[in-house]
């Protein structure tokens, strides 16, 4: 049987460098999941949660899909979201995209892509509503304007949400975040999207 042996060394080597710089590292993150932040990310291999804010094992809860999307009928998605905001109590929702999606790219052309264009027909829906902003971008403009107003409108997805509405009404604290990473230098922009309560998330209208 195939083991991919490899992986199972650097596991080996993973854990120890760990726990040689923290004794007990690994036995009090097994008794504990107290994570602040709930991260919903793309599945693009090049955008590891935890590696790009430099947090260890623990500290940031993680759902990731193609094209970082909140959709209301996706119960995977939102039992992540229910189970981080009830019995985790994050107090951060972060939404990060990141230049260059595959998924937007693939949304945007005219090909057929498979089952995944029912994905897709999601972010396309974001296109259109936002038609007049980008109708008089060129290509590549589009694309890069796209996995900004992606992002924008999946935290408005997760406003949404009864989970999230429902946290709101009982007074916790809890805020959510519009983050878009660049490939090319590995540096996050916050996209001036966060929204902290049902009263500011009623003004974007």
């Amino acid at each position: 049987m195939k083991t991919l042996k490899k992986l199972f060394e650097r596991n080996k080597d993973w854990a120890a460098k760990i726990k040689k710089e923290d004794p007990n590292f690994f036995a009090e993150l097994s008794t504990r999941q107290q994570p602040e932040i709930l991260w919903i990310g793309c599945s693009d291999s090049r955008v590891p949660a935890n590696q790009i804010v430099a947090l260890s094992p623990g500290d940031v809860f993680v759902h990731r899909n193609i094209a970082n999307m909140v959709i209301h009928t996706d119960l995977n998605c939102l039992s992540v979201v229910q189970y981080a905001v009830e019995i985790l109590k994050v107090k951060h929702i972060i939404v990060c995209g990141h230049y260059g999606c595959g998924g937007i790219i693939a949304a945007m052309d005219e090909h057929d892509h498979g089952l995944i264009d029912n994905w897709l027909r999601h972010i396309k829906d974001v296109s259109r509503l936002y038609s007049n902003e980008l109708k008089d971008l060129s290509k590549d403009e589009k694309i890069t304007r796209m996995c900004e107003l992606n992002v924008i409108e999946q935290v408005n997805n997760i406003c949404s949400t009864t989970i999230v509405q429902d946290a709101w009404k009982k007074g916790q604290k809890l805020s959510v975040h519009g983050w878009i990473y660049n490939l090319e230098d590995g540096h996050l922009q916050d996209l001036d999207s966060c929204i902290s309560s049902i009263e500011e998330f009623k003004k974007l209208g």
